[in-house]
């Protein structure tokens, strides 16, 4: 009944097979808008029954020809032109939903995955997926039309943020969103996580820097001094006049102008240490610390930070100052770009390699390595490429973001499903069902009279499962990351094919609402610890999404959704459960139910106390 093995995924970044709770898985230049009042919002149903397909009321869609004026020298669309374009519709979409003037605060990090020629069509699609107070997440997806062959191919996806500016009091507060469609409720979910790795990623990069022993050696110590550029000679500095075709409608410098100023900045500094045309293949989010206006001088500074075996890294800042007052610059921008060079079959060249300068240059050399160890843990995390891995992702502390990001946007995920399908109900306590492609995952779900905060800490607490779930042996806390997130190392009663009893190391996330209306989540996920390698006295088993949704519906009532997702083919369990020739979830849930009942009143004499 509780078979399982350790094969891998090949589908979905987010695959899980398995049985029964989460430890019983199998590893496996026009522009298209309308017309809206001021602060409204287009009621999504209107038109729907005419028969007419729904649209997204902040949707906004920009498609622009690309002429010679756009392109570099290569004849491919700039870059900077390609984000001026980008911000624009981005923009549009975010004050469509504020009804007001908004300013882009930062813009997450883009990954180019084509260049784009004279004579095609970029598409540019922004729609906004979450507004939280006064600032708003705006998704961007960017693709190229080719004409004669009717073909499109993505380019880029991007997450801009965007504060919605009030008129009197400044910043304002932002209307709710009300997602409608499947896609629509997957994002507006996922938002609040990217929101929280966001705001982290500047701690994340002082922990990795303080954990880690990143070498600050480069190749001329290593007596491999002909190849070696020393930074300041790449070094850029470029003065801007800010005139009025530049700012936006707010008297402001548009956005967009900035970025595109500072992506040519970084190209001359990476032209400058490899002596050839570098292409932009990623950067690492613009933030803006404040505006700028019309009559500001724009100082744009760029150096090489560090440069790997085929890319390098450019940083890139903005001070802006009055002309009377240049003594007194102001930070306003700032970002980190990733060059490559590519040879005539398209394949990354090799790149001198860079001498930091003492003091900060040494400190920009050590923070560019750290930078790409996350980049690339971050796009291993979240990417599909974990698909072509084993579902455990190694734990340490330069991830431990992205993993909890994932674990819990997983899980939402899952949850924002349409499709459920209710296979079984005995006594309230009720089973569905959602089959898609060669997957099937359940959900098991009741509702009762315990409050919704209770049953979350209990619930996130693996080391009391055994009392309700007798799937479960023991559990034990191997290390606590943060407030949020935990280490289990799980033994299950249940014996694998080997004749061994099964465990699991087990990353538990949980996260509480980031709204009214929003559930409590506890997601878990299968990890690597180091302290905690296979045993040959077990055998090593992985989940990869399962966890709890939790919602208070009433004062009185909180309903409890356990969800996990499973391949069919190890799901005697489950299809005997709901063909009705067994009752076993019905059983796990009820003592559920009666652990949460006899424990509720010892959690609120905790919360009480903290």
């Amino acid at each position: 009944m509780w078979q399982s093995n350790n094969q891998k995924s090949h589908c979905k970044p987010y695959h899980l097979s398995g049985a029964f709770w989460d430890i019983f898985s199998e590893p496996g230049s026009r522009r298209k808008t309308s017309a809206l009042p001021a602060g409204a919002l287009a009621d999504p149903t209107l038109g729907m029954e005419r028969g007419e397909q729904y649209r997204n009321p902040t949707e906004v869609q920009m498609s622009q020809l690309v002429l010679p004026c756009h392109t570099n020298h290569c004849g491919e669309l700039s870059i900077g032109q390609l984000l001026k374009w980008i911000d624009t519709t981005a923009c549009l979409s975010a004050e469509r939903h504020a009804g007001c003037p908004c300013v882009t605060a930062s813009v997450d990090d883009i990954y180019f995955e084509h260049t784009i020629s004279v004579g095609q069509v970029v598409n540019i699609k922004a729609k906004v997926n979450r507004a939280f107070n006064s600032s708003m997440e705006v998704g961007i997806q960017v693709s190229y039309e080719d004409l004669c062959s009717g073909k499109q191919w993505i380019v880029c996806k991007a997450y801009a943020t965007f504060v919605a500016q009030g008129k009197a009091t400044g910043k304002m507060k932002l209307k709710p969103l009300a997602p409608q469609t499947e896609e629509e409720k997957m994002e507006y979910s996922i938002a609040a996580e990217r929101r929280r790795m966001r705001l982290a990623h500047t701690d994340t990069l002082k922990d990795l820097l303080t954990h880690s022993t990143i070498s600050q050696s480069c190749a001329c110590e290593n007596g491999d001094c002909n190849t070696v550029v020393p930074a300041e000679k790449t070094r850029v500095e470029s003065v801007e006049l800010v005139l009025p075709p530049h700012a936006n409608h707010q008297g402001n410098t548009f956005g967009g102008q900035i970025m595109a100023w500072m992506e040519n900045v970084a190209t001359i500094a990476a032209s400058r240490l490899c002596h050839a045309h570098p292409s932009l293949k990623t950067i690492e989010m613009f933030h803006f610390r404040g505006p700028s206006q019309v009559g500001d001088r724009l100082l744009l500074k760029a150096i090489v930070n560090n440069s790997f075996k085929n890319s390098m890294e450019v940083g890139v800042c903005v001070e802006a100052y009055r002309q009377e007052m240049e003594v007194s610059r102001r930070h306003i921008n700032s970002a980190f770009m990733t060059f490559v060079v590519l040879d005539q079959e398209g394949q990354p060249s090799a790149i001198p390699m860079v001498k930091p300068e003492a003091g900060d240059g040494e400190r920009r050399y050590r923070e560019a390595s750290a930078r790409k160890k996350i980049r690339l843990d971050r796009k291993y995390i979240i990417s599909c490429e974990q698909t072509k891995v084993p579902l455990s992702v190694p734990w340490d502390q330069s991830n431990k973001v992205y993993l909890s990001y994932n674990n819990v946007s997983a899980l939402k995920t899952l949850v924002a499903k349409t499709s459920w399908v209710l296979a079984t109900e005995i006594d309230k306590v009720r089973m569905y069902t959602l089959e898609e492609d060669k997957y099937l995952s359940f959900r098991i779900e009741m509702t009762l009279c315990i409050d919704a905060t209770q049953a979350f800490f209990l619930l996130s607490d693996l080391r009391q499962r055994h009392e309700w779930d007798r799937h479960y042996a023991s559990a034990e806390l191997v290390q606590q990351v943060d407030e949020d997130d935990m280490i289990y190392h799980v033994l299950s009663q249940t014996v694998s094919q080997e004749n061994k009893p099964q465990d699991f190391v087990i990353l538990a996330s949980r996260r509480k609402p980031c709204d009214e209306g929003d559930p409590y989540v506890v997601a878990f996920r299968s990890v690597t610890l180091p302290s905690r390698p296979p045993n040959p006295e077990y055998s090593r088993r992985e989940t990869m999404c399962s966890g709890f949704c939790i919602w208070q519906e009433t004062a009185e009532l909180t309903k409890v959704s356990y969800y996990n997702q499973a391949a069919p083919g190890y799901l005697a369990y489950v299809t005997t459960n709901i063909a009705g020739l067994s009752s076993d979830f019905y059983v796990t849930f009820k003592a559920c139910e009666r652990f949460l009942q006899k424990n509720k009143d010892e959690i609120t004499v905790g919360l009480q106390n903290l």
